[in-house]
């Protein structure tokens, strides 16, 4: 199957902003907590967007609520221009794949995918199937039974039956979490091959930040039934805004501080100045999410620079060997070095100097919780 246009869905029928996903103010309510809280969110046509949180953060509960298989306090959800929050799952232009594939086992893979197209009656059922399988590239399984694939094909399989309906919106709860590590990360691109082929919107939920780094033009980071951030991978990891973002996307370091002023940077761009326990470092404005008074100094641990003292520190790419460095104040900071073989690895209780590149930091508010998004918090 060639690539669908940019401008068409799979049906051949155009594409635009009146085919986006909007959430608006909803609101799930259950007897003892709120699962989801007045969440408005737009999900372009056409995009493969992540909403990303630890489990009990409202996510699933959210795509349920898409999906019509859980009804809202409150709020209201439109495709395009129709509003379905109270309609029927059947009657929504929306399908979900979920972690168990739900296969029928006593039909080959052909007529698991074909089994919604026959309900219907649908025309030229063995072209239809036989495209989809190509697009998933199982064409050459499709006589077999669930039983005789891998999970990963059994994976495909589940997909190849929800998009030959034909969605406008495809839903994605967990989809690779029964699959082992190996498996899930090829599935990863897999899914992305065949979202950006058929030019579909997916809303993948996931707890996992690898897969949604991979995967996803746009990532809702959620804590507690609400947004956090919300942005482009890159975006997310390099500029988080709260602490929760931080320490869920990935590992950062911390560091307590006072902003001292504002200045102007090397390249004429406007920072503030924080000083970090004795030392002033400057945060480019862009990444200070704190106005006065007291911060967060945040740093990923891969753009912490270190070296035995009195020796020149060297920037190397990559991550392979993880150092605990404990700063005088009594703080441990994380930095991850690429093992290049330019020296011999450091021995505990080296002295060593540390330091970073001021546009790699970032600036937080110290009123959020510093073990905020923390796993096993």
């Amino acid at each position: 199957m060639s690539p669908v246009a940019e401008d068409q869905r799979m049906d051949g029928s155009p594409t635009d902003g009146s085919r986006s996903l909007r959430l608006t103010r909803l609101t799930k309510e259950f007897a003892n907590f709120t699962a989801v809280k007045a969440l408005d969110l737009e999900v372009p046509h056409g995009s493969f967007f992540a909403l990303l949180g630890p489990s009990g953060c409202g996510k699933t509960t959210t795509l349920r609520m898409i999906a019509g298989l859980e009804t809202p306090t409150s709020g209201s959800i439109h495709l395009g221009d129709k509003d379905v929050t109270y309609a029927k799952p059947y009657r929504r232009p929306v399908n979900t794949v979920f972690q168990s594939y739900a296969l029928f086992p006593h039909l080959d893979i052909f007529e698991n995918v074909a089994f919604g197209l026959r309900r219907r009656r649908s025309k030229e059922v063995e072209k239809q199937v036989d495209d989809m399988l190509a697009l998933v590239e199982l064409d050459s399984q499709a006589r077999k039974k669930p039983a005789q694939l891998s999970g990963g094909q059994q994976q495909r399989v589940a997909l190849a039956r929800a998009l030959i309906n034909r969605p406008d919106v495809l839903l994605l709860d967990e989809p690779l979490g029964a699959l082992d590590l190996k498996l899930r990360r090829a599935m990863q691109l897999e899914l992305k091959r065949i979202q950006t082929e058929v030019g579909l919107t997916f809303v993948h939920v996931t707890h996992d930040q690898e897969e949604a780094m991979t995967m996803a033009d746009t990532i809702a980071v959620m804590n507690a039934g609400v947004i956090e951030q919300m942005g482009a991978p890159n975006e997310l990891y390099e500029n988080p805004r709260t602490t929760f973002v931080a320490n869920f996307l990935g590992q950062s370091n911390l560091i307590a501080g006072t902003i001292v002023g504002r200045d102007t940077g090397p390249d004429g761009r406007p920072v503030v100045a924080v000083d970090m326990q004795g030392t002033v470092v400057s945060i480019p404005e862009a990444r200070a999410h704190a106005a006065s008074g007291a911060g967060w100094v945040g740093i990923r641990p891969e753009k912490v620079l270190i070296a035995p003292t009195g020796e020149q520190i060297a920037s190397f790419v990559g991550v392979s060997m993880q150092y605990l460095v404990r700063m005088p104040w009594g703080q441990e900071l994380t930095a991850f070095e690429q093992n290049t073989g330019l020296r011999s690895l450091l021995a505990p209780g080296t002295k060593v100097d540390v330091s970073w590149r001021p546009e790699y930091a970032f600036l937080l508010d110290a009123s959020q919780d510093v073990h905020a998004g923390i796993e096993g918090d």
